[in-house]
């Protein structure tokens, strides 16, 4: 067997398919830390993660980390303060070693973990969530906008929500059009977009370097 690779940017985005998602982070699940995470420079996760983090107050329940991957999001709200965090990913290797975060206090991050494929849909019940996070599922542009009615209905009414998209991503696959047609219909509140960088400069893919992401921050209705 030939040496596992490092995790490339350009991997992560030319995903197409659900199978795409399972077999790349399945094979680099166990380095995915180090290999993406510290030596890319990828840091929109904290980002989103802060966003989150400033309504902590509004939060009256459990947190759904979508696209959980290793559980960078789920440790950073957990530092924060947040600390009944669900996680759901398609890959089952990257759940695992969502399992072994802990926090500070060495108690494990994730209350519980869920594997599922956002483009079929969830077992989750209506309204169990008070927040929602995700941080590279739109990110790397895995999913279109389908996934957010799945969203929409497993958030209780007041949930608080952050969600990053690459803003390239955002353009091509309509999430403008489609966060507009939710506003009208009633289920979120008008979106702020926050604008940030995804990697801190470190990419060894120059032409990522300054790939930024929006962060969608709003309320579910």
């Amino acid at each position: 067997m030939g040496k596992e690779k490092a995790l490339d940017v350009d991997d992560a985005y030319a995903l197409e398919t659900p199978e795409d998602s399972v077999r790349l982070y399945g094979e680099w699940a166990p380095t995915y830390d180090t290999d993406f995470v510290t030596q890319v420079g990828y840091v929109v996760y904290k980002r989103v993660a802060e966003q989150l983090a400033k309504v902590k107050e509004r939060i009256d329940g459990p947190v759904l980390d979508v696209g959980c991957g290793t559980g960078i999001v789920g440790a950073c709200l957990y530092e924060k303060g947040i600390d009944m965090i669900d996680g759901i990913d398609i890959s089952k290797r990257m759940l695992t070693e969502a399992g072994k975060k802990t926090g500070s206090s060495g108690d494990r991050v994730y209350r519980k973990l869920i594997q599922a494929d956002l483009t079929i849909g969830t077992d989750i019940g209506d309204d169990s969530y008070a927040g929602l996070i995700s941080a590279g599922t739109f990110t790397h542009g895995h999913l279109g906008t389908e996934p957010l009615d799945e969203l929409w209905r497993v958030a209780a009414p007041g949930a608080q929500c952050a969600i990053g998209v690459r803003t390239t991503h955002f353009a091509a696959a309509g999430f403008a059009e489609k966060l507009s047609a939710d506003v009208r219909d009633g289920k979120i509140t008008v979106p702020e977009l926050i604008e940030v960088k995804m990697y801190s400069g470190g990419t060894p893919k120059e032409e990522h370097a300054n790939d930024k992401a929006f962060i969608v921050v709003c309320q579910v209705l």
